[in-house]
């Protein structure tokens, strides 16, 4: 019995005895059954924990009082309208699945290029993004109202409410996240190889459940996107027609987009945001895992005394576990989260740091165990009192997400030097406070930028041992970067809820405005809504940074893809060769491309050898004719038994002719690169991933290019959207003249039909523009091309949407700094112009700003799910460059 079929009877009786395996049945010595379940543990009663807890805030929060009857009806309008809404997306979005489900099932089933499991993990990251954002919109909704009944006692009570309302969202997304992955892993590793005698490698399952990450991305890209358009285009209609033309307040009941407003909070800064997170954490996890698995498979980085299996199983259970912990400790610290009455907006985002900065420094510490414990390290790759690297990098991504979300409240609050400027610029009219939005927004970019450079130096250079130019070590490096994202990403729960909290305050104002409420109340959640955006726009930095981070360690986990593709060829293809032929005809070598050669053997095993570049050009001059000659021969084409002076040394390659005498050329003397022991620079060589490839170059420019039409198409959606919004609003006032009296009831339904329908038709264009780019440049250019892609989204996309989030938060907070007394107040010509900035501002930091993080990764999860297919039926695989 194999240790996997041991395993699978071990976890079906919940035993943590260990399973000693022999040698010979696994190549590479024992692992402990306990280390791993307790690992796996950890990970499955933290996601469990997060999910009891949120459980238990959202009957609290349920619990507390509703307030007066007319607050309970307007909440009922913006809960209808939010369930109607993403009831509606749910469906456009089912659809899109459904096919793209059947088109990787054909890939998977039909072409061979992936794993069976592709489409049932595509499907399952979906499904629980589109819960997550689910659960925190139902949250949210039901919140409001209960956060405006609390502030009338106390703006502490006021606080809890809507602060722990959001740390639902914050508990949901991460429990379901890590969740997601706990059950993946448990199937692929103890039930899958029981049930069926398939053993899968640790690079295998990683790969497999990196697969579900592109569900969670296209459901994120279609939440961030559709809410993102439907709430701004509320946002500019109330803003436009309501505050500059008709006088009323932000939230007055005689606004008929007021309702569609708070709708539009709920489905993109609660369900958006949400989805969006939800793919970086567990898109951080994932690639993590694939690059420790993939790491650890070369024996150089394995200690004295322990089997690669065993190495590799450290690494890809470290970010799981890291992960489980940093959710308990950030339910630790959203209960420290508390405040004095009449608190200023200074001492409310101390409440707030404070229960962020308590959980990331409790989990530094326990990453650090963790790491000990679990890390396989060398001398070199231990540092400071004998810790792991590893443990280190962790700690460079904690802070890094820290200093971003810090630099993005001093970029943003109106409590800092730079929001305060913008809003002086606003006494000279529109024009300037525009400039200067753009001009602050340009100029924020600089820091998270250095922070994210440095985080990823460091992290690399702790993992690796600071050693940047060994290909030996390059892997664990790459490894490290990935671990600073999951350092940043573990105390998402605490985090994610300082976000959330932003527009439950936000829609709380706008529940104590439309019910009259008494001046302190509107008051004091003024001061909440306020925070609120500031958090908002904290989020959205923390989410913009760790999507680099993440996005890096994707960009890495894409080369095992193109691994496990070249692997899914060979199997395919011996598969068909050994139907096809008798036992003893089909044993021998092949030629499967220009660079890659197979060898079947007689016993029906396969071994898979890249050509790399330098042997190639080492034919080149006398040989030439032999050269062409091999070039010209077909793909899949048979070569003989023997290949090279010594076939069992796999030494060269050459081609016969007709009558078998061999060819001249030869690729070199150097020994071929056997694919499973190929590292992530060779793989570069082989592709030669330089920027002196135009290929890679056309890539770069693609990439760059689609950050700046991805914003244009979304921007330009808002514009069309809020335009329809401003025509409804002022045929109403027009029609109605009533309203403005009181005597006439505004249609609130229609403006919320408006954005829906809008929001529905307008987020497929940007949608499908992240899904099908990378397969275009794929199947054209090749690996080479994804890979310069992937480049130029991640760098221009990066800086792009910090610029358009901080640009959009400081417009937004300049215009609360005027309405709370600066300049005048509301009303005067500067708040007018401050209102046109944040308008402009709305889809900057709501929609194209927070929707790039998203195209990031979603370009990386469809170009690691389409990598089997374009190694083997890309152009360039096929030979046409």
């Amino acid at each position: 019995m194999t240790r996997h079929r041991w395993f699978g009877l071990t976890f079906a009786a919940a035993s943590l005895a260990a399973s000693p395996a022999s040698a010979a049945e696994e190549g590479g010595g024992d692992i402990s059954t306990t280390v791993v379940v307790v690992c796996w543990l950890i990970a499955a009663v933290g996601a469990f924990a997060a999910l009891i807890q949120a459980r238990q805030f959202y009957k609290t929060m349920i619990a507390a009082s509703p307030g007066t009857d007319r607050m309970v009806e307007i909440a009922g309008y913006v809960s209808s309208g939010a369930n109607a809404y993403l009831q509606q997306q749910y469906r456009v979005v089912a659809v899109f699945f459904l096919v793209v489900a059947l088109l990787l099932a054909y890939a998977a089933f039909g072409l061979k290029v992936q794993s069976e499991f592709v489409p049932f993990a595509f499907l399952s990251g979906g499904l629980f993004s589109g819960l997550a954002g689910w659960f925190g919109m139902k949250t949210a909704t039901a919140a409001s109202n209960r956060t405006a009944a609390a502030a009338q006692e106390s703006l502490n009570q006021g606080l809890q409410i809507a602060f722990r309302s959001g740390a639902v969202m914050g508990l949901t997304v991460v429990g379901l996240g890590l969740m997601d992955i706990a059950l993946w892993f448990a199937f692929l590793y103890w039930a899958w190889p029981f049930l069926s005698d398939d053993v899968l490698t640790p690079v295998e399952i990683t790969v497999t459940m990196l697969c579900f990450g592109m569900g969670a991305s296209a459901q994120a890209l279609f939440a961030r996107v559709g809410g993102g358009i439907f709430t701004k285009a509320a946002d500019v209609g109330a803003d436009l027609v309501g505050k500059v033309e008709q006088g009323i307040p932000e939230d007055d009941p005689r606004n008929p987009a007021t309702i569609a407003d708070n709708v539009g909070d709920n489905v993109g800064d609660v369900a958006g945001m949400g989805a969006d997170l939800y793919e970086s954490y567990a898109g951080s996890i994932l690639a993590t895992a694939a690059l420790g698995a993939a790491a650890f498979a070369s024996p150089t980085l394995v200690p004295e005394g322990m089997s690669s299996v065993q190495a590799q199983m450290g690494a890809l259970l470290l970010p799981m576990v890291i992960s489980g912990l940093g959710i308990g400790l950030s339910i630790l610290g959203i209960y420290t989260v508390k405040t004095d009455e009449d608190a200023s907006q200074k001492s409310l985002l101390h409440a707030l740091a404070k229960g962020i900065n308590l959980s990331t420094v409790l989990v530094i510490i326990a990453a650090v165990i963790a790491s000990s414990l679990l890390m396989p390290t060398t001398e070199a790759t231990r540092w400071w009192l004998g810790l792991p690297g590893v443990a280190f990098s962790v700690v460079c991504g904690a802070v890094a997400g820290l200093l971003i979300g810090k630099w993005t409240e001093y970029a943003t609050s109106d409590e800092f030097a730079p929001t305060k400027r913008l809003a002086d610029q606003a006494v000279t009219g529109p024009a300037t406070i525009i400039i200067g939005g753009v001009a602050d927004g340009m100029m924020s970019v600089w820091a998270p930028v250095v922070v994210v450079c440095l985080a990823t130096l460091l992290s690399f250079g702790f993992a690796s041992g600071w050693h940047f130019n060994d290909v030996a070590y390059f892997s664990v490096g790459l490894y490290g970067v990935g671990i600073a994202a999951v350092g940043m990403l573990s105390t998402l729960g605490i985090t994610l809820a300082t976000d959330a909290y932003g527009p439950i305050a936000d829609n709380a104002g706008g529940n104590a405005e439309m019910s009259n409420l008494p001046e302190i109340v509107r008051e004091r959640t003024d001061a909440l809504d306020s925070l609120g955006n500031t958090t908002a726009a904290t989020g959205k930095g923390f989410a913009i940074g760790s999507a680099a981070l993440t996005a890096l360690a994707l960009f890495a986990a894409y080369i095992e893809g193109v691994r496990v593709g070249f692997e899914s060829w060979t199997e395919d293809f011996a598969t068909q060769t050994f139907n096809a032929a008798d036992d003893d005809g089909a044993a021998g070598w092949y030629k499967l491309n220009d660079q890659f050669l197979v060898r079947l053997n007689d016993d029906k095993s396969t071994e898979s050898y890249l050509i790399m570049p330098e042997q190639l050009q080492a034919g080149v001059g006398a040989e030439d004719e032999s050269l062409n000659a091999w070039r010209d021969l077909d793909h899949e084409s048979p070569l003989g038994d023997t290949v090279g002076a010594e076939a069992s040394e796999a030494s060269v390659a050459s081609l016969l002719d007709d009558s078998g005498e061999r060819l001249l050329w030869r690729p070199t003397g150097t020994p071929l690169l056997p694919l499973a022991e190929a590292t992530l620079p060779q793989f570069s060589t082989y592709y030669d991933a330089t920027l002196m490839n135009p290929k890679v170059l056309v890539g770069i420019f693609t990439g760059a290019m689609a950050t700046f039409v991805f914003c244009a198409m979304t921007m330009n959606a808002v514009g069309r959207a809020a335009q329809g919004m401003v025509e409804e609003v002022r045929r109403q006032f027009r029609e109605k003249p009533g309203i403005m009296d009181g005597t006439e009831q505004p249609d609130y339904e229609a403006p919320v039909a408006i954005s829906t329908q809008a929001a529905q038709r307008e987020m497929i264009g940007p949608s499908l523009l992240g899904l099908l780019l990378p397969l275009v440049v794929g199947m054209l250019l090749g690996v080479t091309g994804v890979l310069g892609l992937l480049m130029g989204t991640l760098t221009t996309g990066f800086c792009l949407a910090v610029f358009m989030a901080n640009s959009g938060g400081s417009w937004d907070n300049a215009k609360k700094y005027i309405e709370a007394g600066a300049h005048g107040g509301k009303g005067t010509d500067a708040h007018k112009a401050a209102v046109v900035g944040d308008t402009v501002g709305d889809p900057f930091k709501d929609t194209s700003g927070p929707s790039l993080n998203i195209l990031i990764k979603l370009m990386s999860m469809v170009s690691l799910v389409a990598a089997g297919l374009i190694v083997r039926y890309s152009l360039t695989s096929l030979g046409w460059f």
